[in-house]
């Protein structure tokens, strides 16, 4: 009994049961499918985090407010969608800061992590910025199908608690799956949250 009071004092013993895992979308926004995508993640009162390309953002700033209004997580991917560690140290950072004054310049806060664009970072650029690089657990590939369920069944073959799942928003088929997904894994008692929240734990 003593045991259940100090539980229950600590108000600990339900967050402990949850499950957690974190949806990621790289490579927006997207003129067709963010804004789709943020509907229902909205519905399925879900957060996600997004990482940005510079060049988008410029084209579609509305989106990235939006994105932001809805209280999901921005970080940078990079301006261009290049290699960053094929470019000299110098190049690499003009993608990275690019991308992040803009989202700041939309959103009022700088970004705080960075996906580099296929997961290529040069280690000693680390020096160079305070961002924390954020990769992935579970990769689908959805880029390339555009087959919903074919996608929504690799996350769900693979997916475990704490993983951080690689999607993007640039197809009808993408954000279909997630949210396949999100019923899916909210069925199964997980629960969503950015990335932050699963790296400061």
């Amino acid at each position: 009994m003593a045991e259940e009071n100090t539980k229950a004092a600590s108000g600990k013993i339900k967050e402990e049961e949850v499950k957690k895992v974190a949806l990621t979308f790289d490579d927006g926004p997207n003129p067709d499918h963010t804004e789709t995508l943020l509907e229902g993640l909205k519905e399925r009162n879900v957060k996600a985090t997004f990482f940005l390309l510079g060049a988008e953002c410029e084209k579609y700033p509305e989106i990235v407010k939006k994105i932001h209004a809805d209280g999901h997580l921005i970080g940078v991917h990079s301006y261009e969608h290049v290699n960053l560690s094929n470019l000299t140290d110098q190049a690499a950072m003009e993608q990275v800061d690019k991308t992040d004054q803009i989202i700041f310049g939309l959103t009022g806060e700088h970004a705080q992590y960075i996906r580099p664009p296929y997961g290529c970072w040069k280690c000693n650029l680390d020096y160079e910025t305070k961002m924390i690089e954020v990769l992935w657990d579970v990769d689908p590939l959805d880029w390339k199908t555009d087959n919903s369920s074919v996608i929504a069944k690799r996350v769900m073959d693979k997916v475990q608690e704490n993983d951080i799942i690689l999607l993007h928003d640039a197809s009808e088929s993408s954000v279909n799956a997630a949210f396949q997904i999100i019923d899916e894994l909210h069925g199964e008692g997980y629960s969503f949250v950015t990335v932050e929240e699963l790296i400061l734990e």
